[in-house]
């Protein structure tokens, strides 16, 4: 029998020991290991000589199963294909039943496309129950988390669009109650289902918006999948049914203002009967449409949320430390204050211009002209701060983070994607007033302000896409790491450990070793035993450093006024853009109103356009704040 601490003797090192064979040592990887192939010795059936007289289609046994790429990734794939099309599928079946019922279409009630939104809800229900049933049972096991999916500012901002949602919700439930003598069973249902997805889908969010899911990934591709779809679906009838609102109240507009030379016919959908009580009903019908906003809002940040989840599934993430984002007012004033009396001004010029439009022809041009004055001059300080920050920016030394972030990448697209939308408008008004052969005195403020929109997006794409996809600033590290020097008479050189040191537990050694300084290319230790020479040396040493540490200060103090003009910017910009999302979201629309428009490329194409192309220009506004708001934390 060997000894207790020594192998076996039939084990196959003992064996190769009596034999006189070279043990491979385990810190020296065969070279068919380096390359990603396992050694023959882990192939399943046999050992290393059972492979040796057939080589070669040994190798090929070995690249079969060393391979992940070749057996593991093509199921996936498959999966990640198939739950798109399952899902695009379903978004088109929706979107055709949305725009039968939108054009009144043969056969086609609302009842019917209320029950299939209900069926989509209800099965997303369903899948969400069993994810958190499933994620209850398997609460102590560690899962991978994406640290930059589902912020907590972002889980902050949709519940408070969810509540407003709920609002909405129970205000549509009163409307059916007051008019249950003549609507569908399903116009009942609808809300309180509603009611029921809103709460259970941010729940689910706020518990598992990170998660990177590793465990029956097929099937939740096609749940998280069918989710997203099902939240646009709900974001595009939300979409329309503000559109037909505002498109009535635009028709009734231009009937109050004489335009004979438009058809106007109103697109009512309105129940056929009587309201049982006359003042709930006004209420009801007249507040659902302030909220609708929220409403959109809700379900397109909820789709994004969700899409980010499905991208993760089954990813591979690295663990860099990140540090966390936090809101700080400190350093933010100028912005902040600048920002808000933009935010106030604008609540007015809203205010009064939904009073004004309509009332007559002179009311309703002066409601547009001081409507594009406003716009002009926020544009112009938009445009102002974001070329002072790519300005800055250009004057920065800093690497970008390329690495792959699914929610990141989102943002870059989405923010360039949705701004199409103004663009188009904007082109559109631009060219209607080159081709027009009257020109309003309004007019010639509306081609500034078109310009204007197209330029300040540019800029500001440029300026949030960089932002985010720069590393994170790391002076705020380098300046704790500043040590106080001081020199004793006993010939020791005592320096005070830096934050890191101390972080990482290397401050005090078990061996009693001194801490090394590393500056200027100097690193001194001190060896016991001195004199004059050497007190006058770690003298010398000490003015070298306290020179560089000067200079290291002074270049501080200038990063740190780059980065409080920059965190100045962000906000200002981020109170402009929430500034901006009011106008259209509450029914202030000059592409509506101003009627050139209208006259040149024809009625129903411009108003086509416009429903098309404001959605995307609201959600652009709410985006770019969320973005900013982001930017700001991170600088």
């Amino acid at each position: 029998m060997g000894s207790p601490g020594s192998p076996a003797a039939g084990t196959p090192s003992a064996h190769a020991r009596r034999h006189g064979e070279r043990r491979r040592p385990r810190s020296a990887p065969s070279r068919r290991w380096r390359t990603g192939q396992p050694p023959a010795s882990e192939l399943p059936g046999g050992s290393r000589a059972a492979c040796l007289p057939h080589l070669e289609g040994c190798g090929a046994m070995e690249k079969a199963v060393g391979s992940p790429s070749l057996g593991g990734s093509y199921p996936q794939k498959n999966a990640e294909t198939l739950s798109s099309q399952y899902g695009i599928n379903l978004f088109l079946a929706g979107l055709l039943l949305t725009f039968a019922w939108a054009v009144h279409a043969v056969g086609i009630s609302k009842s019917h496309l209320l029950c299939y939104l209900i069926t989509l809800m209800l099965i997303q229900l369903l899948w969400m129950l069993w994810y958190l049933c499933r994620s209850c049972t398997q609460r102590r096991l560690i899962r991978d988390k994406d640290t930059h999916a589902g912020a907590r500012w972002l889980k902050c901002g949709i519940t408070l669009f969810a509540v407003i949602t709920l609002v909405l919700d129970s205000f549509k439930i009163g409307y059916y109650v007051d008019f249950s003598n003549c609507l569908s069973p399903a116009e009942g249902i609808f809300p309180v289902t509603h009611a029921v997805h809103t709460i259970l889908q941010v729940y689910f969010l706020w518990c598992h918006a990170k998660d990177i899911i590793q465990s029956f990934k097929t099937l939740e591709r096609f749940g998280v999948i069918h989710s997203v779809f099902t939240n646009l679906l709900l974001w595009t009838n939300g979409v329309l049914t503000e559109s037909k609102h505002q498109l009535n109240e635009h028709k009734e507009r231009l009937i109050t203002l004489g335009f004979g030379n438009i058809t106007i016919i109103l697109d009512d959908h309105a129940p056929q009967c009587n309201c049982t009580t006359t003042t709930p009903c006004s209420i009801f019908s007249q507040g659902i449409y302030y909220l609708y906003p929220f409403n959109i809002e809700y379900h397109i940040l909820a789709s994004t949320m969700l899409y980010v989840l499905w991208k993760n599934i089954g990813r591979k993430v690295e663990h860099p430390q990140q540090s966390k984002t936090l809101f700080k007012f400190h350093g933010i004033t100028v912005g902040m204050i600048l920002g808000l009396i933009v935010l106030t001004s604008t609540i007015a010029i809203v205010v009064v211009y939904l009073i004004q439009i309509g009332r007559s022809k002179i009311k309703s041009e002066l409601a547009l002209i001081m409507f594009y004055l406003h716009a002009i001059f926020v544009l112009a300080l938009m445009c102002t701060a974001g070329i002072v920050a790519l300005l800055i920016y250009r004057l920065e030394d800093r690497s970008l983070d390329n690495s792959k972030n699914p929610a990141r990448k989102l943002d870059a697209e989405l923010l360039v994607g949705t701004a199409a939308g103004s663009w188009l408008l904007s082109w559109g008004s631009i060219l209607a007033i080159i081709c027009a052969q009257e020109h309003p005195k309004y007019t010639w403020y509306n081609l500034p302000y078109s310009i204007l929109v197209i330029i300040e997006k540019y800029i500001q794409n440029l300026f949030i896409i960089e932002s985010i996809h720069r590393e994170q600033d790391k002076v705020n590290d380098d300046i704790k790491t500043l040590r106080i020097v001081t020199i004793s008479r006993g010939n020791t050189l005592s320096l005070t450990p830096s934050y890191k040191e101390i972080y990482n537990d290397r401050a005090t050694r078990d061996d009693g070793e001194e801490p090394c300084l590393v500056k200027s290319s100097i690193c001194r230790r001190e060896n016991g035993g001195g004199g004059a020479k050497e007190e006058a040396s770690q003298e010398n040493n000490l003015v070298m450093q306290s020179g560089s540490d000067f200079s290291f200060c002074s270049r501080n103090s200038v990063t740190n006024h780059k980065r409080r003009i920059l965190k100045n910017i962000a906000a200002f910009l981020f109170l402009c853009n929430l500034s901006l999302w009011i106008p259209p979201a509450f029914g202030c629309r000059p592409e509506y109103d101003n009627g050139l428009e209208e006259i040149v490329f024809g009625f129903e194409p411009w108003i086509i356009v416009v429903n098309l192309a404001m959605p995307f220009s609201i959600f652009y506004r709410m985006h770019s704040a969320a973005s900013l708001f982001e930017v700001n934390c991170k600088t």
